[in-house]
């Protein structure tokens, strides 16, 4: 299975992910590319999902009839989506072409607001 990571997912979630082929829009020289002509260019390429921390894409793109799975992320930053790396690969062998997944991440301790601070 080939995985796209969008410009905005960790990059560091990929050594979590060695059983699947991944790159980024980056390295494909995609990173300038707008929604749909990022998937355009995904599906020609073969990639399977397309990895992203926006969640326009649930609501922007008719994914009806593409061959691309959308996953997700409810949050990109590091911390969260490390403790949410079983939720993430539990979406990932879930995904079938033409659907989206959001991926609840959990927050870190470190990312935590006290909400009675001054």
């Amino acid at each position: 299975m080939r995985i796209l990571f969008d410009h905005n997912a960790p990059v560091p979630l990929r050594y979590s992910l060695r059983d699947y082929t991944v790159a980024t829009t980056a390295e494909r020289g995609w990173d300038r590319l707008a929604n749909g002509k990022l998937l355009d260019a995904a599906e020609d390429a073969g990639f399977d999902i397309l990895l992203t921390a926006d969640k326009g894409f649930q609501h922007q793109q008719n994914l009806t009839y593409r061959r691309i799975a959308i996953v997700i992320l409810s949050r990109g930053n590091w911390p969260d989506v490390r403790m949410s790396i079983p939720r993430i690969l539990d979406a990932i062998k879930a995904a079938k072409g033409g659907t989206c997944t959001l991926v609840e991440c959990l927050t870190s301790p470190g990312t935590l607001i006290d909400q009675d601070a001054p």
